[in-house]
């Protein structure tokens, strides 16, 4: 027995509509990616159009110098992926900040930091001329303009650290990559940092060494912590204390211009963002919410505004 014409064209469109569903949703969350992962803003540096995400608080006012976090991205990624894993919004609205998630070059390939090589001066740069273009149009606290990365943004945080320590108050490095060797810096101004970094981390190994993600050695964190402490004028070993199962911070006591060097070993924890929004375990390992990297992070930038004499001991 067969059905009437009439009910079998109607099966016939649900089924067609069923089968078109997963394609329109597809759609959807494709557009809905591209909006919420559209840059805000353009400039120009270096001849080359760059781009970033903005957020100002609902808070901000132009008569009040608001600090500003800058939060550059891992290898790969972009601004708003930044902003995704990192939550800095979130403090943003709560402290009354403002937050940039500049990105890095390589329109419409894997976007990167420069480490090496000339374009490492146009990154520097396009930073530079990022902290212009907002202090022109913003009311910014220059004495509190901090810059903080994941992985490849953690290197680059380091390098801005260095060539840009006349304007950089303090510096934030999560399961940072570290291709430059130490010596590489040759600025004598002591530059707050604090850094977190996990044992299992199998892109960017805790204590160094090569990995499947490229043919250079990463360097050990431990050492290079130490390394930059020893830059900052401090003093002995450092002290260390549990803060939780899988984290244990090290500080090291006595640093010059009270520019502190902290240290938060993640026991167990993978190339991810303490506390930051999901990412892949099977790609980046376990993320550790035992601490929340971003809201100790500005917890400590706080507390280090840029130390004005600097200037005159470089």
């Amino acid at each position: 027995m067969t059905a009437p014409t009439g009910r079998r064209s109607a099966v016939a469109g649900i089924a067609l509509a069923l089968l078109a569903l997963p394609v329109a949703l597809a759609l959807v969350e494709a557009v809905s990616f591209s909006v919420r992962n559209r840059p805000s803003g353009t400039l120009r540096s270096s001849g080359l159009p760059r781009e970033y995400s903005l957020h100002v608080p609902a808070s901000y006012h132009p008569d009040r110098p608001t600090p500003l976090v800058i939060s550059l991205h891992g290898a790969g990624l972009w601004g708003a992926a930044q902003r995704e894993i990192s939550r800095w919004n979130q403090i943003a609205e709560r402290e009354g900040l403002i937050v940039v998630y500049p990105s890095g070059i390589g329109a419409g390939s894997p976007r990167i930091w420069n480490m090496k090589g000339p374009d490492r001066s146009k990154d520097v740069r396009f930073i530079s001329d990022l902290i212009d273009t907002l202090a022109a149009g913003y009311s910014i606290d220059r004495t509190r303009i901090y810059a903080d990365g994941l992985s490849n943004g953690g290197g680059m945080a380091f390098i801005l650290s260095c060539a840009l320590s006349d304007r950089i108050a303090a510096v934030g490095m999560v399961a940072s990559a570290q291709l430059l060797p130490f010596t590489w810096c040759t600025s004598r101004v002591p530059v707050p940092m604090i850094a977190f970094h996990g044992t299992a981390d199998s892109v960017t190994p805790y204590h160094g060494g090569k990995t499947w993600i490229g043919p250079d050695p990463f360097h050990s964190i431990p050492v290079f912590t130490a390394s930059w402490a020893r830059r900052n004028g401090c003093a002995g070993e450092p002290t260390e204390s549990v803060i939780a199962a899988d984290v244990v911070r090290l500080e090291y006591p006595g640093c010059a211009e009270t520019a502190a060097v902290v240290l938060y070993r993640i026991e167990g924890g993978g190339h991810s963002w303490p506390g930051g929004g999901p990412v892949p375990a099977w790609l980046v390992g376990r993320t550790s919410h035992s601490v929340e990297a971003t809201n100790v992070m500005w917890e400590f930038f706080r507390r280090h505004p840029l130390v004005t004499r600097r200037a005159s001991r470089e």
